[in-house]
């Protein structure tokens, strides 16, 4: 994240806006579909590879503004930089509506950090604001940057959230060097080539569109991989030209890591004492890194990738995602318990099994299990045929118990690092019974149509990871706002009668949330009737409907965060003197990637409502999009039925 403070910059009329950049300004736009903010009128990377491994890039950026809105995205250029990677220039200007033209360069950047979530971080970016960043104008910017990455291989993003009328890559290798690429969604461009130069240039790139539910942009805007081979051997380390290459690097760089300290012995020691079971000794162990290491991170350098040694983490009681791995891999070879780093996006779809890159951001575990009975609370492992059973365990994340994963890393790829080498697996997805809501709840409902009563959740896996966090966020004194907003969500007029919780802090169990509340004229009262909506509580994702209300057909897939099973089961008593006069019919709704079934029926004077919500896969495609449509129409159209009561006595 940048933090932008916006300065007034050193605006110098008299420094001109280069040719390629009036170049680009005079080309002749169409017409743009959905008004976009701006347009990118040229982006251009240009790649210049030394015999030595050090890297020049000259990047070319220019945008014509269109709407006020841009100003706010668009209005200003930042280049970033760390202790490996300098900044030789950086220029910007403005070439107004009138022809008038503006210029700033570097002495008037603001620097800043990259991030205000870690400790410190080298990680930093020189920011300039355009002069006169304003609709009609076009703005572009320049700069040049040296640096020597730790591994051969780059990325071309060359697809936006806004059209590009013109994209470029200039690609200067030595004589010598050799190149492979990979197009990501996009269909694969061949370069135009002149001598040891390979350029790749692309026209009238469509924008991706945001829309509600979709992957992450990233896994879906065209971009270019590219990896460099170099001739001299001691470079070559630097080229990842296989999963397997690249454990075998990342093995490299942790190889000493989780060597244990004699306080780390000790802990562990503490920690099982009295404990026989070995799953039991393990829980005890990534209960103890999971509450009590603080997540602190300080990346400099090769150290974003290369983790600080388990007795230097253990010592401070903090460390990032990397750190809490290597202290906890190291605590349980002490009990006799092997596992194995993980690499892993946090992102679906952002790693491809077909191109082997460092595209990663986070480290969780893969723990080797013993030879024990079948345990059914350990979901997430895998049965690797090389490696035995494996857990997967994210010791980062506070809220998610062993056994199970958060909902990001489910149904993607991480790479499993071994001292011989590696290979990427993928990650499982929970089955929806992992992921649990049960909601019971008996009402009474008055003549005047009150609905008054309490409900009990009971929530586990994810359901109960996500209130648990929003719980234990929040002061207990705030605590009854969070009980208020929920039924806000469900009433117009109502009253919160009280509310408790169970198992806030025991991550391995049930949450429990127990509510009150009465609802005012919940029942609708026609004359001698009272229409009453029997599902009070809990929109089963209906509010993706809305995603197909357009004019236009959507365009990507819908993404959900997990699998899931979600019951209700409402009692509601008849008030005195009504009779049941209608029921909703019972519904059952199926597709492929999800179903609803729900009855209701009366006995003795009591309402009974029932219904079990599914999702069982997590990613619809394009193609399949009408069959979630119509499947949700039917969960809506039953959500809103009404039960009709009538007034069997004057």
């Amino acid at each position: 994240m940048v933090v932008l403070l916006w300065l007034t910059p050193n605006v110098r009329a008299s420094d001109s806006a280069p040719d390629w950049l009036r170049a680009a300004a005079q080309q002749k736009l169409p017409a743009y579909p959905n008004d976009p903010v701006a347009v990118v009128l040229l982006d251009e990377v240009q790649t210049t590879v030394q015999n030595s491994g050090e890297i020049d890039t000259r990047h070319r950026v220019a945008y014509k503004l269109l709407r006020s809105e841009a100003q706010d995205q668009y209005g200003h250029a930042v280049v970033q930089f760390d202790n490996e990677t300098k900044v030789a220039s950086f220029k910007a200007w403005t070439i107004m509506a009138n022809g008038h033209e503006l210029a700033v360069n570097e002495k008037d950047a603001l620097e800043t950090s990259m991030t205000s979530f870690e400790v410190f971080t080298d990680d930093k970016a020189k920011v300039l604001s355009f002069p006169e960043a304003n609709p009609g104008n076009v703005v572009g910017y320049e700069y040049v940057q040296k640096h020597r990455p730790f591994l051969f291989e780059d990325d071309w993003w060359f697809q936006d959230v806004i059209p590009v009328k013109q994209a470029r890559f200039v690609l200067q290798l030595p004589p010598g060097w050799d190149f492979s690429t990979y197009w990501f969604n996009y269909a694969e461009q061949k370069a135009q080539t002149s001598g040891n130069q390979y350029t790749w240039e692309l026209n009238d790139i469509p924008a991706v569109d945001r829309e509600s539910e979709m992957p992450v942009w990233e896994a879906i805007a065209g971009r270019l991989g590219v990896k460099y081979f170099p001739r001299d051997p001691a470079l070559r380390t630097r080229t990842t030209g296989s999963w397997n290459d690249l454990a075998l690097w990342y093995a490299g760089l942790t190889q000493s890591s989780r060597n244990p300290s004699a306080q780390i012995q000790q802990k562990v020691a503490e920690l099982t004492s009295g404990i026989t079971d070995p799953i039991a000794k393990i829980r005890a162990l990534t209960d103890y890194m999971q509450r009590q290491i603080r997540y602190v991170a300080i990346s400099i350098g090769i150290g974003g990738f290369q983790p600080h040694p388990a007795a230097d983490v253990f010592a401070h009681q903090y460390g990032d995602c990397k750190d809490k791995v290597t202290l906890l891999s190291s605590m349980l070879h002490e009990i006799g318990i092997e596992s194995y780093y993980v690499i892993v996006d946090t992102d679906r779809g952002i790693v491809r099994p077909d191109y082997p890159s460092m595209h990663f951001d986070h480290a969780i575990l893969a723990i080797r299990l013993p030879d024990v009975p079948e345990s059914a609370a350990l979901f997430a492992t895998v049965n690797d045929p090389k490696l035995g059973k494996l857990l997967f365990f994210d010791p980062t994340d506070e809220y998610v118990s062993l056994g199970y994963l958060p909902w990001q890393l489910q149904d993607n790829y991480g790479l499993v690092v071994t001292p011989n080498g590696g290979e990427l697996v993928s990650l499982p997805l929970l089955p929806s019974g992992t992921n649990r809501l049960l909601r019971t709840a008996k009402f009474s409902l008055s003549p005047a149509g009150d609905l008054s009563g309490e409900v009990r959740e009971l929530r586990w896996g994810g359901p109960a990871d996500e209130d648990r966090e929003v719980f234990l966020a929040a002061q207990p004194s705030k605590r009854a706002e969070i009980f208020e907003n929920i039924l806000a969500s469900f009433f117009t007029d109502y009253t919160f009668a009280g509310g408790s919780l169970g198992n806030l802090d025991k991550y391995d169990q049930s949450l429990i949330v127990d509510y009150k509340f009465i609802a005012r004229q919940y029942a609708s009262s026609v004359g001698d009737e009272l229409l009453l909506r029997p599902r009070v509580l809990g929109d089963k994702y209906t509010s993706l409907l809305n995603l197909f209300t357009g004019q236009k057909p959507r365009k990507y897939p819908i993404q959900f965060e997990e699998a899931t099973r979600q019951d209700d089961v409402f009692d509601i008593s008849i008030p005195a003197g009504y009779v049941v006069d209608g029921l909703p019919k019972p519904v059952q709704a199926d597709c492929e990637y999800a179903t609803y079934k729900s009855e209701t029926s009366v006995v003795d004077g009591v309402l009974h409502y029932k219904r079990t919500f599914e999702i069982k896969d997590v990613m619809i495609p394009t193609e399949k999009l009408p069959a979630i449509r119509d499947f949700l129409q039917q969960v809506a159209a039953d959500q809103q039925s009404a039960a009709v009561l009538r007034r069997a006595t004057p």
